[in-house]
C-alpha cells in the first residue's frame, strides 16, 4: 500500500513542504518566503512576529492544498529547520521574543537570565523544538540540531552530566526540552496546528537533525571520497566525519543518522544570500510567493556568456564578518566601465566557488582525503552556470542532487524510517535517495586554476583594507561587534 511523508524544511530564507512517497517521488510541494530579518537593535537578527510558524503553517496548508492522493495514508511528518536558532518561550509554550535567527550575536552567548525580558523565559529552545512544540503541544526537539552554546554531549547526543556545563551556557536542564534522536517521535498533531497546517491530526512528528545534515542525508551524501557543498545562505561543504572530534579545518557536526557526525568546512556566512541580495537591488518590489527567483534564472542565463574572472570584477562575500576578524567587509571590486549585472552575479558565484575550493582542499587534506566528486545542494544548486564554475574550479564532476530541496528528502527519509515505512535507514535511502544530473570539467579548468590565486590576493587585501575603513572611518557596527563564541562562528547556517 503506498504510504506518504510531510516533509518540513525551515530555511533561512524560506520554507518548503513536500510531500513524498515512500520511493522518494515528490507529489505536491509549495514554498513560501520568509520576511527579511529585524536588525533594527544592532548585533541582533531575529525572524519578525512569528514569522517561521506561519511561513510553516502556510507552506504545509499550501502542499496539501495541491495533493490529489489520499490524506488518510500520510503517516508522518518530518520536521528539519535551520540550526543554531534559539526561542525564548513562556510557560505556556508562546514566544517570549521573536525567534533568534543564527546571525543574532545573542545565540553564540550564554543565556543572560539578568537580561531585559529574560525573567518572562520559561524554557529555552531551538526553531526545532519550538515549531515541534507549535506541532505537538510536547516539549521536545531533535537533539541533531543543536550544534553552537548548548549544554550537550556530543558523543552521546544528549544533555550533558557536567554541571559546569550548564553554568557555562546559563542554561539550567529545568528550562529545556527533552531530547529526541533522527527518526524518533517528537509528538502528533494537535488538532489545533492542524486546522492552520491542513495537517491530519494525530500523526506522528519525526525529529531529523539541523538542516546540513539532513540535506547530506537527503543528497545521498555519505562517502569518504565525496564532498556536499551545500549552497544556501550559508554555505559548507561536509563529508563523512571521523567522529564528535573538531579539526583545524573543519568541524564535527551532527549527522541525520543516530551517533553519526559529518566533518564540515570553513564557508561563507553569507553566500546565496548575497544572490538574494543583488536580486532586491535590481528588483526590490518583488513577489513573496514562488515567483520571486524568476529574475536570478535571468541573470544565470546572462551571466554564463560572461568569460572566468568576470571581465576583472571580483566579489569578496564577507557581507557578514567572522567574529574573530569582525572589521571584514564584502567588496566588490574591478569595474572599468563595460561591466553590468552580468558580471556583478557571475563575479559573486566565482567568490563562492573560488573561496569554497580553498576550504574543501583544506578539509579534505587534513583528513587525508582525494575525493572524486562534488554533490551540490541547496537554492544555488539550480544555476547552471553556478555548476559550470564549480566543475571547472574544482576540477571535478559536480553531480546535482535528485531533488532540488535535498533537506526536504532527508527530512522525509528520518519520517519514513521512523513510521516504519522501510526497515532501517539503509533500505529508506537505497529507495527514496537519488542524484541528478551530472556536470563535468571543461574547458576553463586551467583558466580558474589561475584564477584561484588572483582571488586568493584578492582576498587578502580586502581584508586589509577593510579593516583600515572601519578603523579610520564611519562603519555601523563598530559599536556592536561584542565577542561571539567561536561555535557560532563555525556553524552558521
Amino acid at each position: 500500500m503506498e504510504s506518504f511523508l510531510v516533509a518540513i524544511d525551515n530555511g533561512s530564507q524560506s520554507t518548503k513542504v513536500l510531500v513524498v512517497d515512500q520511493d522518494g517521488r515528490v507529489h505536491a510541494s509549495a514554498r513560501v518566503g520568509l520576511r527579511p530579518y529585524d536588525t533594527s537593535v544592532p548585533g541582533r537578527a531575529v525572524h519578525p512576529d512569528d514569522d517561521v510558524w506561519e511561513s510553516i503553517a502556510t507552506a504545509c496548508a499550501t502542499a496539501l492544498g495541491r495533493f490529489s492522493g489520499d490524506r488518510s495514508r500520510i503517516v508522518g511528518v518530518g520536521l528539519c529547520t535551520i540550526r543554531f536558532c534559539r526561542a525564548y518561550l513562556h510557560e505556556d509554550g508562546t514566544l517570549a521574543e521573536p525567534l533568534l535567527s543564527w546571525m543574532d550575536e545573542r545565540v553564540g552567548l550564554p543565556f543572560d537570565a539578568n537580561a531585559v525580558g529574560s525573567r518572562d523565559v520559561r524554557w529555552i529552545t531551538s526553531s526545532s523544538g519550538y515549531v515541534s512544540h507549535r506541532l505537538t503541544g510536547e516539549r521536545r526537539d531533535a537533539s541533531g540540531n543543536l550544534q553552537g552554546v548548548w549544554p550537550i554531549d556530543p558523543e552521546r547526543w544528549r544533555w550533558s552530566d557536567d554541571p559546569e556545563a550548564y553554568r557555562a551556557t546559563g542554561m539550567p536542564r529545568e528550562m529545556l526540552f527533552d531530547l529526541r534522536d533522527p527518526g524518533e517521535e517528537l509528538g502528533r498533531v494537535t488538532p489545533g496546528a492542524s486546522a492552520l497546517t491542513g495537517l491530519p491530526e494525530g500523526i506522528p512528528v519525526f525529529a531529523t537533525s539541523n538542516d546540513k545534515a539532513v540535506e547530506a542525508l537527503g543528497a545521498g551524501a555519505g562517502g569518504e571520497d565525496t564532498v556536499l557543498l551545500s549552497l544556501g545562505t550559508y554555505i559548507a561543504a561536509m563529508t563523512a566525519g571521523p567522529g564528535p572530534e573538531h579539526g583545524a579545518a573543519f568541524w564535527a557536526n551532527f549527522a541525520a543518522r543516530p551517533a553519526m557526525h559529518l566533518a564540515e568546512s570553513h564557508g561563507v556566512r553569507r553566500g546565496m544570500w548575497t544572490v538574494s541580495w543583488l536580486r532586491r537591488l535590481v528588483q526590490p518590489e518583488g513577489s513573496a510567493d514562488e515567483t520571486m527567483y524568476d529574475l536570478e534564472a535571468l541573470l544565470d542565463a546572462e551571466a554564463a556568456a560572461v568569460p572566468p574572472g568576470s571581465d576583472g570584477v571580483a566579489a569578496v562575500l564577507d557581507w557578514l564578518a567572522p567574529a574573530d576578524e569582525p572589521w571584514r567587509r564584502g567588496a566588490l571590486v574591478g569595474f572599468s566601465g563595460p561591466q553590468g549585472r552580468a558580471h556583478v552575479y557571475r563575479a559573486i558565484l566565482e567568490a563562492i566557488a573560488l573561496t569554497m575550493a580553498d576550504h574543501v582542499d583544506a578539509m579534505t587534506t587534513e583528513l587525508g582525503r582525494t575525493p572524486t566528486a562534488l554533490i551540490v545542494t541547496g537554492g544555488g544548486a539550480q544555476s547552471a552556470t553556478m555548476r559550470r564554475i564549480l566543475a571547472d574550479v574544482f576540477a571535478l564532476p559536480v553531480h546535482r542532487a535528485g531533488i532540488d530541496d535535498a533537506a526536504g528528502l532527508g527530512a522525509a527519509v528520518c519520517a519514513a524510517v521512523g513510521a516504519g515505512v522501510h526497515p532501517d535507514w539503509e533500505s529508506a535511502i537505497a529507495a527514496m535517495v537519488r542524484l541528478g544530473d551530472t556536470t563535468r570539467q571543461g574547458e576553463d579548468v586551467a583558466e580558474y586554476r589561475r584564477l584561484r590565486e588572483w582571488h586568493r590576493g584578492i582576498r587578502a587585501r580586502v581584508a586589509e583594507l577593510s579593516r583600515w575603513a572601519v578603523e579610520h572611518g564611519p562603519d555601523p557596527l563598530r559599536s556592536s561587534d561584542p565577542p561571539v563564541a567561536k561555535d557560532a562562528v563555525l556553524g552558521d547556517s
